[in-house]
């Protein structure tokens, strides 16, 4: 009979991360039975961290991040629009840092982990305290409220200030760390949090054939909706469906980093590195790259090994995206720290022009007038194959989920498709809350593939002619189109901010004012970037990258 054992199943070594001081305030060492020290911490250094917290990852990156998008552009075997999406994402990054315009327009859900040590004191519920930190950071920032509270099955309503935060505290029994309380604060927008996939496989993909054609075709299917370059998580193994889920969330946030490279019959998780380097050159050779095609589909990939019952073998997926927004944070007796996330982006930046990192004569944007009459629009576009790079001007209407629903209830009533969607294309967007002085708040593209049940319809109407957002879309988007004679083109997903500061002139309120964010809204645009990528004659820009090459017995590369 095998002995008793005991290993922590994600047993992390040394914690690397640089920190910095917030305070110390808050945060004092008691003496209690025995002459045991306490570390005792009041509700207001909760509040504190949290607060800055979700102030810093909302708009600043990680170095080691933005170190990744800038060997992008310097690397010659990147695409031109490889590199375009790495440029803007750095543009982006620099309007960020300073502090008035978030990076995304979607600020997220605000997700806490910490873990406490045996020796900690505080007042009440923890979570309280941390919850109203959040509440204060996305009440006083120019952040967007996202979270709906049910009413009832069918009916929501906006919380008005993006709680409820998810907060989840666990006890922290590991010796050393008995007066130390650790965090984990994320800001999960819906476009990544919807690319968390979970699988429940069996041992016929235990071997190294079957488990690269497993995880071409679903990193395949991740699309380019939630703002590639990802960071990629795979985990393999859980002792249940969620634990590997959660594994797959901290991975992808490179929170399990110095987890250790290999098994042993203790059971723990590990990294497997050479799995990583494997997955991480398959994404290379398929050809979607950084949203509109090319090498740079993943920044680096991530995959652990977990234990699992004999009957299940659970894989979790996971990305974070551009907009790659966690930190870690810790209070000790010496006071309250907080990741040091890199406040100057712009170093980053080449002094280089747009032809110098891959945009020759050839490959300059092809200005579109969108003030002219809609079928006048349509014929310029028509002229232009798939993958061709627009630079859009003039009036845009701004309509998503709940706007959409509201309108097909129209149609379906017997009503008239409004004309605002017939003269101009519709931008599937949601902005954040503007700040003083601007014309705008973050402005992102949010994930078209949410409104493709309606583009038939729509466009039968004589509406979304022309559409404007983020990510691949379903068949049917590319037969309403070849059949309406419509086009959709693919913005750029994560450079909200620069959209913002330097795209969007004015933005004016056209209906359902009552929808906050999600209302109908009229924007005029300048040198607003673009791609096409589905067009009016049935093309579409996405079609293949669902295809697995991988076969039985070839695995080039790998």
């Amino acid at each position: 009979m095998t002995e008793f054992f005991y290993e922590d199943m994600l047993p992390l070594g040394e914690d690397p991360t640089q920190y910095r001081l917030l305070t110390t305030e808050g945060v004092e060492t008691v003496e209690g039975p025995e002459g045991t020290t306490y570390l005792k911490v009041s509700p207001e250094a909760l509040e504190l961290l949290a607060r800055t917290a979700y102030h810093d990852i909302s708009f600043y990156l990680r170095t080691a991040h933005l170190e990744q998008v800038r060997r992008i552009i310097d690397d010659p075997e990147a695409s031109p629009n490889d590199r375009f999406v790495a440029l803007d994402l750095l543009r982006n990054a620099n309007v960020a840092a300073a502090g008035v315009l978030p990076m995304c327009q979607d600020t997220g859900t605000a997700i806490v982990k910490g873990s406490r040590g045996q020796r900690i004191i505080t007042e009440g519920t923890d979570e309280r305290p941390l919850a109203k930190g959040v509440y204060e950071a996305y009440t006083e920032l120019n952040l967007r409220y996202s979270q709906n509270a049910p009413i009832s099955m069918y009916e929501e309503q906006n919380t008005g200030c993006n709680l409820p935060a998810q907060i989840e505290l666990y006890a922290d029994t590991a010796p050393g760390e008995e007066d130390e309380y650790h965090f984990l604060f994320m800001a999960k927008g819906g476009g990544s949090a919807n690319k968390s996939y979970l699988y429940q496989m069996t041992k016929a993909i235990l071997d190294p054939t079957h488990m690269m054609q497993f995880l071409e075709e679903k990193i395949r299917s991740l699309g380019t909706a939630a703002c590639p370059p990802y960071h990629l998580a795979v985990v393999v193994g859980g002792t249940s469906a969620e634990y590997a889920l959660k594994t797959a969330k901290y991975a992808s946030a490179h929170y399990l980093d110095e987890l250790p490279t290999h098994g042993d019959a203790t059971a723990h998780g590990f990294r497997d590195l050479e799995l990583e380097e494997q997955v991480l050159e398959l994404t290379r050779q398929m050809g979607i790259g950084a949203q509109f095609g090319g090498k740079y589909f993943c920044h680096d990939v991530r995959v652990v090994r977990l234990p699992r019952h004999g009957a299940s073998l659970p894989v979790a997926i996971a990305v974070s995206c551009s907009a790659d927004r966690q930190a870690k944070a810790k209070i000790t007796p010496e006071g309250v720290f907080l990741e040091q996330l890199d406040t100057d982006p712009g170093r980053f930046l080449p002094a280089t022009t747009d032809a110098e990192i891959g945009h020759d004569e050839d490959d300059d944007a092809v200005r579109i007038d969108l003030d002219q009459p809609m079928a006048d629009v349509l014929a310029e576009l028509s002229k232009y194959p798939v993958k061709t790079r627009l630079s859009l001007n003039g009036t845009m209407v701004v309509a998503r989920d709940i706007a959409h629903a509201k309108i097909r209830e129209r149609l379906e009533a017997g009503e008239e498709m409004p004309q605002y969607l017939k003269d101009h294309p519709v931008y599937y967007a949601g902005p954040a809350k503007k700040p003083d002085g601007m014309p705008s708040g973050s402005f992102g593209p949010t994930t078209a593939g949410r409104m493709d049940s309606y583009v038939d319809q729509f466009q039968a109407a004589g509406g979304s002619m022309v559409m404007v957002a983020k990510g691949n879309r379903s068949q049917a988007v590319t037969d309403a189109c070849r059949e309406h004679g419509g086009f959709y083109l693919g913005s750029i997903g994560g450079p909200a901010a620069e959209l913002a500061a330097n795209c969007i002139k004015s933005v004016e309120l056209l209906e359902y004012p009552e929808l906050g964010m999600e209302a109908v809204w009229k924007i005029e645009i300048e040198d607003f970037p673009a791609f096409i990528v589905v067009d009016d004659k049935g093309n579409d820009f996405f079609a293949g990258t669902q295809e697995v090459t991988l076969t039985i017995g070839r695995r080039p590369g790998l």
